[in-house]
Order: C-alpha cells, then sequence, then structure tokens
C-alpha cells in the first residue's frame, strides 16, 4: 500500500482518489473546504493548496502528487499559476513524483488531430495560462529538481461530470426530459469526449511509470463524434424519442455574456466547439496498458448516473 495526495475533488480529482483507494492505497485529499462523507481509504484536509508551506506538510511520505485541482473558470488566469507553483514547490521539497492533469486549452486553434508534439501556441489567457503551468513544471524537471508528467484530456464525459463537460450540463438533463438540446457551436462537428473513468486510471497509471515522466500524454479517448451523434447514442440508450440538437446563435450567447461569467470566458475557446477537436492518443497507447472504454459502456454508466442524479433531486423536491 501506498500513500497519495490529490489535490482538488472535482470529478477528476474525486475518480482519481477513489480509483486509488480502490486499489488499496491511503490517499489524503487536499480541498479549501475539506468537509466530505468519509470514504474508506480517503482522508480529507482543507487548506488552500496555494499555501506551498502546508502543501508541502500535507505530501511529506507521498509516491505522487496529483494536482487535479482548478479554481472557478473565469478565475484560470488569476488564479491557476499560483497553484501550479505551490504544487511544483512541494513536489520538490518532498520527492513525490508530480502528476499534472492539463487539457488540450494551450495548443489553440488547430487543423489537425491534436497530439503531443504540437507546440504550445495558445493565445488566449486560459490556454495560456494552462500552457504555462506545464513548462513550469517541465523546466523543473529537466533541471533534475522533480520528476513531474502531465495528462490531457478533452473534454470530460461520464459519471460524476456535472460541470465544466459539454455533454453533462447541456444535454443530459433536457434529454433525459425529452426535451432539445442546444449547443455552443456547430453540433455536427467532429469532438473528442474523454471518459472520466479512463482520465483517472491514465493519471495512476503514469504516476508509477518512471519512463512516462518528464512530458505530457494524452488521454486514451474514443474517436471524435459531435455533439448531435453523441445526442442520438445517449437517446437510444435512454430509450428517449430522438430530441432536436440547435446551435446557440451567436448574438444570444453575446447577450447572455453580458451577464454571464462563464459565457463571457467561453468565447476564448468556442473554437473547440465551432470546427474539428480531435485528440490523437497513439502515442500513449503505445507505451502503457490503459485504452478508452468502449462507448457503449461509457454512454450506459453515464445515462444511468444522471438518471439516478435527477430522480434524487426530483425526490427531494
Amino acid at each position: 500500500m501506498s500513500f497519495y495526495v490529490v489535490i482538488g475533488f472535482g470529478a477528476a480529482g474525486a475518480a482519481t482518489a477513489r480509483l486509488l483507494a480502490e486499489q488499496g492505497h491511503s490517499v489524503r485529499v487536499v480541498t479549501k473546504s475539506g468537509g466530505r462523507d468519509p470514504e474508506p481509504g480517503i482522508e480529507h484536509v482543507a487548506f488552500d493548496a496555494t499555501d506551498s508551506a502546508r502543501l508541502t506538510e500535507a505530501a511529506r511520505g507521498a509516491v505522487a502528487l496529483f494536482n487535479c485541482a482548478a479554481p472557478p473558470y473565469h478565475r484560470w488566469v488569476a488564479e491557476l499559476p499560483a497553484l501550479a507553483s505551490s504544487a511544483c514547490a512541494a513536489a520538490e521539497a518532498t520527492g513525490a513524483v508530480l502528476v499534472m492533469l492539463g487539457n488540450l486549452y494551450g495548443y489553440g486553434p488547430v487543423d489537425v488531430p491534436m497530439t503531443e508534439a504540437l507546440p504550445l501556441a495558445a493565445s488566449g489567457p486560459k490556454g495560456a495560462v494552462r500552457a504555462a503551468a506545464w513548462e513550469e513544471a517541465r523546466k523543473l524537471h529537466e533541471q533534475g529538481r522533480i520528476r513531474a508528467v502531465e495528462v490531457r484530456a478533452s473534454d470530460f464525459f461520464g459519471p460524476g461530470v456535472t460541470d465544466g463537460g459539454h455533454l453533462a450540463a447541456r444535454v443530459l438533463p433536457p434529454l433525459l426530459r425529452g426535451k432539445p438540446v442546444s449547443t455552443l457551436g456547430d453540433p455536427d462537428a467532429p469532438h473528442s469526449w474523454t471518459y472520466l473513468p479512463d482520465v483517472a486510471r491514465a493519471l495512476a497509471e503514469v504516476a508509477g511509470q518512471e519512463r512516462a515522466w518528464g512530458r505530457a500524454w494524452h488521454v486514451p479517448t474514443e474517436p471524435a463524434r459531435s455533439v448531435r451523434q453523441m445526442t442520438d447514442r445517449l437517446a437510444a440508450e435512454a430509450g428517449t424519442a430522438p430530441v432536436a440538437v440547435r446551435a446557440v446563435p451567436a448574438p444570444v450567447l453575446a447577450l447572455g455574456s453580458l451577464f454571464s461569467p462563464l459565457l463571457r470566458e467561453l468565447k476564448e475557446i468556442r473554437y473547440q466547439f465551432t470546427r474539428p477537436f480531435v485528440v490523437d492518443a497513439s502515442a500513449y497507447e503505445a507505451g502503457f496498458t490503459v485504452r478508452a472504454t468502449p462507448l457503449d459502456q461509457q454512454v450506459k454508466a453515464t445515462v444511468d448516473w444522471w438518471r439516478e442524479r435527477l430522480n434524487t433531486a426530483g425526490r427531494r423536491l
């Protein structure tokens, strides 16, 4: 049994902590609130992970430190750099392997399937701050000061994803009620959706593989499918009639952004939904064992989870 520390208990942090605990490891989760229902093998502690001294003490003796945390979307640029630097400092002080959860923003708009060989050329602030976080860790790794690896995922999909996931927040709740679905861009543009349990499995795998360290890897992901295709698959699994899938008109988005910080921030990455957004994880698959969960299993587990969540919410009303 080993000891691990996970920063953040959002969808990815929770999935990673629970997977490690299920494997028999001891897990300490760091969040600002700390308050969670007890779970076997998981200890929750409360403090701000940007406090590198406290994070270092929490990570003493850890085999790996998983940084799965992110500030609220509209505060990424202001707050994410301090979080990333604190994780690097704790990894250096303790010797724990730093395993970073990243995304694909750092590449910026591209016209080809995304591989890890693409330059981090994002011009937008959220993409730039994501790229800078990895560059900081990579340089420290090359200097021999830390051991670091980044795992990059596309939009999360699956049980436990309730926000920050396009299919979760915008598709499943209306679909299960037989209502039309709206999308931020072209409903027929191919898009990669990374299954949340596969994210956790990839993070756990590279933490223990020295040959993985020092670079970034893409999480194995099923072939890209459009929002319309995914909605049709989800509807078929749910047993509902097919529902209409419509793009939100640009003027409506512009008006909404006047009142919603989230919509304002989404303007930077709207390209991800107006053109093909396809991830290539062949490098990971050539070197490691995790593979993307078959889509039929992904869809069934996700529909079952959302149906139970919505039914439970309905019983509480």
